[in-house]
């Protein structure tokens, strides 16, 4: 499958550099190029991208606004976004995964792997780089105030779900929960979705998240 890309950076020297790095895979296509996150979002809704590459600070509409428009316009095939930052700790990460993004990559991540990272969230939604998302929720996640969904929401899963919910919150993948529970990684898979659609997730990153925020998972557990 050609996976389609859409880049917004508002820097030009910086989208540049992306559609130059997407251009060394011949199963990644560039469907368009946006300067800030208005533009995105129109490109978004035109263009259908399986993923997207999103700068989070840019003008107009900021990339946590564009992301959050985008995901809610997409109806049931949104794409990943991947959001991009200059440092490995900033304080809009923690929003953006709750809004839904698929996770977050530095700017000055080497173009393999920012190739594999693509590849990866458009199979499916996978969090990007792991230990530092969960380094950033771990710092936040009992100061932050905006919830992703309460107690009543948490209710609504099974002894099982709240058990894979807890283990995706740790980082672990789907291969790995498997591993712990004794499951076959396709029932998890199974119970990862039914998660997801019963507390309205849109992306692994945001079940994260909710992971630390219902309290499944301690910081610094």
């Amino acid at each position: 499958m050609t996976v389609r890309v859409l880049v917004a950076e508002d820097q030009p020297l910086t989208r540049t550099g992306l559609l130059a790095v997407l251009d060394l895979a011949p199963e990644l296509t560039v469907v368009g190029e946006a300067a800030d996150g208005a533009q995105a979002v129109a490109l978004a809704a035109e263009t259908r991208p399986h993923v997207i590459l999103m700068d989070i600070k840019m003008p107009v509409l900021d990339g946590i606004t564009a992301t959050r428009r985008i995901l809610q316009n997409a109806g049931d095939e949104p794409p990943a976004i991947i959001m991009l930052t200059t440092f490995d700790v900033d304080e809009y990460i923690y929003t953006a995964l709750g809004t839904g993004a698929a996770g977050f990559l530095l700017k000055d991540t080497p173009p393999a792997q920012i190739i594999s990272a693509v590849k990866v969230v458009a199979e499916g939604s996978m969090l990007i780089t792991p230990s530092v998302t969960r380094r950033l929720v771990e710092s936040h996640a009992q100061q932050h105030l905006t919830r992703t969904c309460n107690e009543t929401a948490l209710a609504k899963l099974t002894a099982r779900e709240r058990e894979v919910l807890r283990l995706v919150g740790r980082g672990l993948t789907n291969l790995e929960v498997s591993q712990q529970l004794h499951l076959s990684e396709e029932t998890v898979k199974t119970h990862v979705k039914r998660i997801m659609h019963k507390m309205k997730l849109s992306s692994r990153a945001q079940a994260v998240v909710t992971a630390y925020e219902t309290g499944l998972v301690v910081p610094g557990e």
